[in-house]
């Protein structure tokens, strides 16, 4: 087993920021074509030495703060294993329950029960594969500390730790989601405010939601972009078709500026962007109800060097002034009916919000506009700072957040939600 681990997988590495140390030490390599592990003479502890001086060649080896996160990594799921059994006893209950139902006589109560039952046994897999990353890194874990410090070893040790992680994060996150629409798909709009720099940070933005979404996996598709000829969008809109997404985003509606003080001078220079999300209902037939009378289905303003025949179509809902606007899709009715679908869930998004049951209780003057909203702000000079102004959290790794790493804000949007 310990020749098996000791084989490098490169590609399952790859993108592991963990480099050896350049410390020089009397390595002995084996002979091509073995897993013979690699030997560190100098500094290898026996395996009768103690603890002390075993984690004394680790450190001297910059690998003492790689194994403790490993172990907390360990420690940390090992507590999982009661939700495990907790998800498969309940995906258990409702599959006893569906063999005493007759799903044929309600089909709306017969999908809600399947869906249901769907959504758990999906829990249950992603715990047990959970499962199976922690005894990995466990097992490899075990196989580095034996006889030798092995760098492969713990690359692959520190690789399923990181799986466990990500895992871990989001499970703790979809747990405290508990808005009507948190487990829905999102859709993302960013929308540029004047002048060119606004243009570029708008496309900045876009950027850092579409690392976010890769880093956790799920990716996220850009479906419309407005381009400027000098650089930047005017807008951008991206879908993230994967659960928890609208519950994960929606804390980032709202605006976002960029402020930069250039050396010696008083004056801030401001970027601003709006951005705003909408459920993205993934296998759900939005049932919202109002009169075609009260739509307005026009076409968005051109912008030069765009055909006067662009497919896109802009919605307006009379009573409350709401309007959306589609136009990745090749024809107008495929436009038309997508804005329609962005049009009901703002609706039912706002209804949530003004706590009313009917979108035709909406209040229009209460609506939130998200252009008066402030958010966030990213300070890049004098120093650089990202400040969340809604649950005043500062973050000084600005750099950091813009490669993606939004997850300290947007776990702390999620419960400043539940506090209130």
């Amino acid at each position: 087993m310990a020749a098996e681990y000791a084989v490098m997988n490169t590609s399952a590495t790859a993108n592991l920021k963990f480099h050896p140390p350049t410390r020089k030490a009397n390595v002995s390599l084996p002979p091509p074509g073995t897993t013979k592990p690699v030997h560190c003479s100098t500094t290898t502890p026996a395996p009768s030495h103690s603890m002390d001086t075993k984690n004394h060649a680790y450190k001297q080896l910059g690998l003492f703060s790689l194994k403790k996160k490993i172990e907390d990594t360990i420690a940390q799921a090992e507590m999982l294993e009661p939700a495990l059994e907790l998800e498969q006893a309940r995906c258990v209950k409702q599959e006893t329950n569906i063999r005493g139902c007759n799903l044929w006589n309600d089909p709306v109560k017969s999908n809600e029960i399947l869906g249901k039952l769907a959504d758990s046994v999906k829990v249950v897999d992603a715990l047990k594969d959970l499962k199976y990353k922690l005894e990995e890194a466990k097992l490899i874990s075990q196989l580095a500390d034996k006889e030798v410090i092995n760098y492969q070893l713990f690359k692959e040790a520190y690789s399923a730790s990181v799986d466990v992680s990500k895992f871990l994060c989001q499970y703790g996150m979809s747990k405290l989601l508990k808005g009507p629409y948190d487990l829905e798909g999102a859709c993302v709009i960013i929308q540029a405010g004047e002048g060119v720099d606004s243009k570029i940070w708008t496309e900045e933005l876009q950027t850092m939601y579409m690392k976010w979404a890769k880093k956790l996996g799920c990716g996220g598709r850009v479906v419309e972009k407005n381009s400027c000829t000098n650089g930047g969008i005017h807008s951008a809109t991206i879908e993230f078709e994967y659960e928890c997404a609208y519950g994960y985003l929606s804390g980032e509606r709202g605006i976002h500026y960029k402020i930069n003080s250039p050396s010696g001078s008083v004056h801030h220079e401001v970027s601003s962007a709006c951005v705003d999300v909408v459920p993205l209902f993934l296998g759900t037939v939005l049932d919202v109800q109002f009169s075609d009378d009260d739509l307005i289905i026009a076409s968005p303003l051109c912008d030069k060097g765009k055909s006067k025949r662009d497919p896109a179509v802009l919605l307006e809902h009379i009573p409350t002034g709401i309007s959306v606007q589609s136009s990745g899709e090749r024809s107008s009715f495929a436009n038309k009916m997508k804005a329609l679908n962005r049009l009901k869930a703002k609706l039912l998004v706002t209804a949530e919000e003004q706590k009313v049951w009917d979108v035709r209780e909406i209040r229009r003057e209460h609506i939130m506009d998200v252009w008066k909203n402030e958010t966030r702000r990213y300070v890049w000079h004098p120093h650089k700072l990202v400040q969340d102004l809604k649950t005043g959290i500062h973050l000084p790794d600005l750099n950091s957040v813009l490669n993606g790493n939004i997850e300290a804000l947007i776990e702390a949007h999620i419960n400043l939600r539940n506090e209130q």
